[in-house]
């Protein structure tokens, strides 16, 4: 009875080892030694159409949600006139991850963006994590957007009351909702483009953020205009330039930073793009360039002029325009919104099929996801689910709802892909060329080693003993060989301890580092705790991160990042303090997205963890991968000869 205890014991712990190993395998990355598998997308996409891609899902979103949705709404409720200034902070964050993104786009050129990354340096369990996430932030991304197009669409016709009954919005009170079948028509539409192909739905969505940009540069200007003849009255306010504080301005960044995922889409088409490596830092940096000065230029002129708390939810731009008796600016203005939230609307689709995909090579979604049409080389059938996904949710959901959740999604992603440069950068994944050539230096001394030593045992000891009185040297020139042997091996067996204990030990400062910005920022934002407590725990927060940070900017870096998946790209710079910044910034701005929002993701995330369990852990294409490393590792120790340990 107790061997039964011990052999259920034995196979729980087992099994709980097994769990939590899946979590933190990891899979190997494509290098130019490899290649990458050709599995159905066609490399057609050009420095041009990722710049309309990066447009439409960060230009795009910033003249259409940021501008024609979310402008509104957080400056009324969350920012005032320092609007601009959230802007500035959620592109600064922005930026920081972008550098990070440029580098892994290059050197792991396949469709996934941070799930891909963080699968490769982290390991499966935040890459379904994060993967879930992406998920959650591109429906809702796009669901967001189209709710804007029918208050824009009503102008045209003079109110929303003059709009055919299929495109108004109806209240169904029992319900207590909302729905928009505009919304849901305009999702279908943009779902049947994504599906002709790649370059055709790229066409589109160049033609319509040139004509957006155009749109854009006359508000500017002719905003600025009228501000400037009438003092700009937005600005005049006894509230002063913060009037919710130093807590809403960060608030109202984490709802924009949402504005800014065009470079998170942009990097989910890498096994379409012709020229991975020159190209995807390129269309990264001028999509997210062109959306900071747009965003700011424009929430300079709207919130100054007109006073935030008079600012039409809905239609922000338009109404202010309005107020001046500039009627025919209006139609010019709503021509932009529309273009530009259907543009929008295509870049926050166009990613998520491909998030599905990857997921799907990998085993932890079903192998339905990964099918690709042979015709228009396109995953059709993913992109047909997430269109179905999206127009339920926009035909239901209010955008206020919806925001915070978006910006869950992509501060989540992009405060991995920065974990992920630091990992690259001091603890690659152990598949790295620079490891095996160590490990097989080894090996040829081990091999030479036990050569040697064969050779002298087979002899007799009469023989050496003939040997040695006829002409010692021989016997000499074999000693001095197995001593030399025998050093070598010692020197590079130090050199990989050494290089062990770096490792672990950035491993470790990298840990503490995301420790301390977890602690810091928690306290920091947790503005009714008592005081005593929440400075202490900010001091230590403060000095895990400072001690993190000052570990890694003295040791080396790893020489094995040099042959990290493809090399020649783009490096990101000023490492590890820009990753650091990246990390403290998007966690920051998570906790301050409020509890509403959590709850709400959290919910979203139970349901992922649940189906990762019972579905993705056991179908994960590394599972046969771990029992077969498992097998030969276990051959290896069998068959390591009992003098090697002498």
């Amino acid at each position: 009875m107790g061997g039964l205890v011990h052999m259920q014991d034995g196979g729980c712990r087992t099994a709980f080892s097994r769990g939590l190993t899946s979590l933190i395998r990891r899979k190997p990355v494509d290098s130019v030694h490899t290649g990458s598998q050709n599995r159905g997308l066609v490399r057609r996409l050009s420095l041009v159409d990722l710049i309309a891609i990066g447009g439409n899902g960060s230009v795009g979103s910033t003249i259409g949600a940021g501008v024609y949705i979310l402008v509104g709404t957080v400056a009324r409720e969350h920012t005032g006139p320092a609007l601009t200034v959230s802007f500035l902070i959620a592109g600064i964050a922005a930026a920081l991850s972008a550098f990070c993104y440029a580098e892994l786009a290059c050197r792991c050129p396949s469709a996934g963006s941070a799930y891909h990354y963080s699968y490769i340096c982290v390991g499966e369990g935040i890459a379904w994590l994060i993967g879930w996430a992406l998920i959650l932030e591109y429906t809702i991304g796009g669901s967001t957007v189209a709710r804007g197009i029918s208050p824009n669409l009503a102008l045209f016709f003079g109110g929303e009351d003059k709009l055919p009954a299929f495109l108004t919005r109806h209240n169904i009170s029992c319900l207590g909702v909302v729905v928009d079948p505009c919304a849901a028509i305009l999702v279908f539409i943009v779902t049947g483009l994504l599906c002709v192909g790649i370059k055709e739905s790229t066409l589109a969505q160049t033609i319509v953020t040139v004509v957006n940009v155009c749109v854009m540069v006359f508000v500017i200007v002719a905003g600025g205009y009228l501000g400037f003849k009438t003092g700009w009255v937005g600005y005049e306010l006894q509230s002063g330039y913060f009037p919710f504080g130093a807590n809403g301005m960060l608030s109202g960044s984490a709802i924009v930073f949402f504005s800014y995922i065009g470079f998170d889409s942009v990097t989910s088409t890498a096994e379409e793009v012709k020229n991975p490596q020159k190209d995807l830092p390129l269309g990264i940096g001028l999509a997210l360039a062109i959306c900071c000065i747009l965003y700011m230029l424009v929430s300079v002129v709207i919130v100054g002029l007109v006073p935030f708390y008079e600012l039409n939810a809905d239609t922000p731009i338009s109404s202010a325009f309005s107020s001046y008796g500039m009627k025919w600016a209006v139609y010019v203005i709503t021509s932009g919104a529309i273009t530009a939230l259907c543009a929008t609307l295509m870049g926050s689709i166009l990613p998520q099929p491909r998030i599905l995909m990857a997921m799907a090579r990998d085993g932890l979604l079903p192998s339905f996801f990964s099918d690709i049409n042979k015709h228009t080389h396109v995953p059709v059938k993913s992109t047909i689910l997430t269109g179905i996904f999206a127009a339920t949710l926009a035909f239901f959901m209010d955008v206020s709802q919806l925001a915070g959740m978006v910006s869950v999604g992509t501060l989540l992603a992009f405060t991995t892909v920065a974990i992920s440069v630091l990992i690259l950068r001091y603890v690659p994944p152990e598949e790295v060329p620079l490891i095996s050539s160590l490990q097989e230096s080894l090996d040829s001394v081990r091999l030479q080693f036990h050569h040697d030593t064969q050779e002298i045992g087979t002899e007799t000891s009469e023989n050496l003993v003939g040997s040695y009185e006829d002409d010692p040297q021989p016997l000499l020139d074999k000693e001095e060989t197995i001593l030399g042997c025998s050093l070598i091996k010692k020197e590079l067996s130090q050199d990989v301890q050494n290089e062990q204990k770096r490792r672990k030990f950035a491993a470790w400062s990298i840990t503490l580092l995301c420790i301390g910005v977890l602690v810091f920022t928690s306290a920091a934002s947790a503005e009714n705790f008592w005081s005593i407590p929440r400075i202490s725990l900010g001091g230590l927060g403060i000095a895990l991160l400072l001690c993190g940070l000052t570990v890694l900017a003295c040791i080396e870096q790893d020489d094995a990042r040099h042959s990290f998946g493809h090399s020649g790209g783009f490096v990101c710079p000023f490492v590890p303090f820009l990753p650091a910044a990246c990390i403290l910034m998007n966690t920051y701005l998570l906790i301050n997205l409020g509890a509403t929002t959590w709850i709400r993701v959290s919910g979203w995330l139970v349901v992922g963890a649940l189906v990762y369990v019972f579905y993705g852990r056991t179908h994960s294409s590394l599972v046969d991968t771990d029992t077969d490393t498992d097998a030969a590792h276990a051959e290896e120790i069998s068959a390591t000869p009992s003098d090697d340990v002498a």
